[in-house]
């Protein structure tokens, strides 16, 4: 007796079909993040960088102007000056928060679940917790003519370094990037912290055994392994430091006499205060292609060294 047998092409879905649905599949998962990111991030950058061709007070009917915007800001001094100050607070917000860091981290690496470590990641963690604005009031107050600073100055007999640190010409802008540094050494020694727990503890063994100090243990064992989160420290610090507004804006408005005011600061300024809509605009994306510009070789360079 003949059975007539179905093709099992008939019964199963060809490959190209399973293909196509899990495409499919794979964007509805995708559309929700997509339609956000496309709303809050991809949409404002286009308009930032079509108002950034325009004459605009943000009200009345705009004029196109083309490039001359950028040429104000690349030609600017005032302008000039506020990416000049922002790349100087990248030394206090990336190197001290990263170098004290990896030095916090080294000391507490044997006492990671001891008392004294979960003691000293909780106190360091702290200022990541705190708002900004907070910070920047409290440090203003640490750091004026009568402040905590200068009384603790005048106790261990340096009075004469005695000053308004905030609204000095010359220590105003260090003053800002000490500040940074502290709201930002909590994070870069979490994330340092968190690394060096992941390195093989016998490669410190086999260290001691071939008789290596505490300085070649960091630099041959410790160093390497943390490469990565090293990279991450820095990417996040250069681009607070860069981006830097809170704390400017509360601690000096940009004072005294524009030399803490750093692009964000005046993107605000342009835009609110000037009706500038256009320069600000401008302005803003300068910016992001510095930042951008910052972080790429370290990204490539951290890639690197992954191969």
């Amino acid at each position: 007796m003949a059975h007539s047998s179905t093709p099992s092409s008939d019964r199963l879905p060809s490959r190209p079909n399973l293909r196509g649905r899990g495409v499919l599949v794979a964007w509805l998962f995708i559309a929700p993040a997509l339609l956000f990111y496309s709303a809050f991030v991809l949409i404002p950058i286009g308009m930032t960088a079509y108002y950034s061709l325009l004459r605009w007070n943000g009200i009345g009917v705009a004029q196109f102007r083309g490039l001359t915007n950028y040429l104000t800001v690349l030609t600017e001094p005032d302008l000039l000056a506020t990416i000049g100050n922002a790349f100087q607070l990248v030394l206090y917000f990336s190197l001290l928060p990263v170098g004290i860091g990896l030095g916090v981290a080294q000391i507490i690496r044997k006492h990671l679940g001891g008392p004294f470590g979960t003691t000293a990641r909780t106190v360091l963690f702290i200022p990541q917790v705190i708002p900004l604005v907070a910070a920047g009031i409290a440090w203003s107050w640490m750091l004026a003519s009568n402040g905590v600073v200068n009384q603790l100055l005048q106790a261990i007999g340096l009075g004469a370094w005695t000053r308004g640190w905030l609204g000095d010409f010359d220590f105003a802008l260090p003053a800002v990037g000490i500040i940074g540094a502290w709201v930002l050494l909590g994070l870069c020694t979490m994330l340092l912290v968190t690394g060096i727990a992941k390195i093989d503890p016998t490669l410190y063994e086999a260290a001691k055994l071939d008789g290596a100090s505490g300085w070649d243990e960091f630099v041959h064992v410790t160093l390497p392994g943390l490469r990565q989160e090293i990279g991450v420290c820095i990417t996040v610090t250069v681009i607070a430091a860069l981006a830097s507004f809170d704390i400017v804006y509360v601690a000096t408005g940009g004072g005294p006499g524009g030399t803490t005011n750093v692009p964000g600061l005046e993107i605000y300024r342009l835009a609110f205060a000037h009706r500038q809509v256009g320069l600000a605009s401008a302005l803003a994306v300068v910016l992001m292609i510095l930042v951008i510009v910052c972080i790429l070789p370290i990204q490539w360079l951290m890639r690197e060294r992954r191969r």
